[in-house]
């Protein structure tokens, strides 16, 4: 159960670093769920180079989700995907 909440406050954090540095304005529902996204996003591509030692949270996960949520909301600015505004 804590792993959820670990989750979404962890996609929180993520959402909001990352539509701050996009400029996006929407609600915290789908901020959330693009820190959740980016999350899955960053960490398939860091399981593709290195496997972590143990199942422990990383400092580096926030950094890794923040980066796919980035680019969760570049490619959605390139395909003009809107998200609901505030």
């Amino acid at each position: 159960m804590f792993h959820f909440i670990w989750y979404i406050l962890v996609g929180l954090i993520a959402g909001v670093i990352a539509k701050s540095v996009m400029h996006t304005h929407m609600t915290i529902f789908w901020t959330i769920v693009l820190g959740i996204v980016g999350s899955l996003i960053g960490g398939a591509v860091t399981h593709l180079f290195v496997r972590p030692a143990t199942e422990r949270y990383h400092p580096a996960g926030l950094i890794v989700s923040t980066l796919g949520a980035i680019l969760v909301l570049f490619v959605c600015y390139k395909l003009r995907i809107h998200f609901p505004r505030v």
